[in-house]
């Protein structure tokens, strides 16, 4: 039996997160995901006058085409991927995952390189299209958020299908007051942290990029981070599993890392110059989503957090110039329940234990 929900999802991603109009091309990217799901993009599409180009992609052979790379076989991928990207509008990946873990056991050597080569067609694809990006409910996703199928499901609709557009005046608000700030402050368990963000603009993000959404970011000045921040999310990168990640940080760099897998941790930060500086600071607020569940596209949306990330900042108003093929979004979540904690903005308080003080901010709350 066809499940509405997936329609539903389907006209929100085209109608309201991408916006396809006549004669857009639109890029479809499915990753290990059911066809019932592409099945229905591309009617929605076609219903708004625009021209579907759907591309499939499978994990396991990903990897096993990754373990083989050579540069000069990616060279060609990227262009050709590139080339089709320059001449698309709008652009829409559901990403499923049988196996979160399938691709770490590629060298790291060839992720390094794979990563670099498909940097310029990422870059294209936010820059100059129309794009959103989501995952899809799948089995393993489940277990990795320790619920049942059906409950991750019900779970996923409920987060995916959350009336974006009537949190934009209040998401607008914050904003407005990040782009105002120059000194921020971050207090908690095992975290104070101090940076500036004058002169960077701050983007909120309501439904537009990423579903699920609900966050606002910004990057701080680069060499003005100072402090020490511990995280209480546990995260995965590049295929491993991060928890009690600790970084400490003097003129913007992290000068000191630990976590479960230090050794592992400090690798990924000396991939490049740029992985020891931030390149994001945001804060979270999908009132939908409390727990972690090592996905980031939702454990960065957390009700009353906030995310703190080593690497690579977004090109546009949020810029602070630092590169790096890292960009990793490790999650503090300030909720009573996780320790708690505040935000200060400018020497004002303006979020304590994860709920938001000011009245004009209120509606974000969970």
């Amino acid at each position: 039996m066809h499940d509405p929900r997936i329609d539903a999802l389907s006209r929100q991603l085209v109608r309201y997160s991408t916006k396809v109009t006549k004669g857009d091309f639109v890029w479809i990217d499915l990753f290990d995901v059911p066809n019932t799901i592409g099945q229905s993009l591309i009617r929605e599409v076609v219903a708004a006058g625009g021209k579907p180009m759907v591309r499939l992609h499978d994990a396991v052979l990903t990897r096993e085409q990754m373990i083989h790379a050579t540069e000069e076989q990616y060279d060609l991928i990227s262009n050709n991927s590139l080339e089709l990207m320059k001449q698309t509008q709008c652009y829409i990946a559901v990403r499923g995952s049988h196996n979160i873990t399938e691709s770490s056991d590629v060298p790291s050597e060839q992720m390094k390189m794979v990563m670099a080569k498909q940097r310029p067609l990422q870059n294209e694809r936010v820059n100059n299209t129309r794009w959103v990006v989501l995952r899809w409910p799948t089995a393993s996703m489940a277990q990795q958020a320790g619920m049942s199928t059906q409950a991750f499901e019900d779970f996923f609709f409920r987060v995916c299908l959350l009336d974006y557009a009537a949190l934009e005046p209040a998401m607008k608000q914050l904003q407005d007051l990040m782009d105002q700030t120059e000194h921020v402050h971050l207090k908690g368990p095992g975290t104070d942290l101090q940076f500036s963000l004058k002169g960077l603009k701050s983007i909120y993000c309501g439904g537009g990029h990423n579903i699920p959404d609900g966050e606002c970011f910004s990057a701080p000045v680069k060499d003005s981070v100072e402090g020490v921040i511990s995280y209480n999310a546990p995260s995965i990168y590049q295929g491993i599993a991060f928890d009690s990640v600790k970084l400490e940080f003097s003129k913007g760099k992290i000068v000191k890392a630990t976590a479960n897998n230090t050794e592992a941790i400090n690798k990924i930060f000396d991939s490049d110059e740029g992985a020891r500086y931030i390149g994001e600071f945001a804060i979270g607020f999908n009132r939908e989503i409390k727990e972690p569940m090592r996905d980031i596209l939702f454990d960065e949306k957390i009700a009353g957090s906030f995310h703190f990330t080593p690497g690579q900042a977004y090109e546009g108003p949020a810029d602070n110039g630092n590169r790096s093929q890292v960009h990793w979004d490790l999650v503090n979540i300030q909720r009573p329940e996780y320790g708690g904690g505040e935000i200060w903005f400018d020497g004002k308080l303006i979020r304590k234990d994860g709920q938001f003080t000011l009245p004009e901010l209120k509606a974000l709350n969970y």
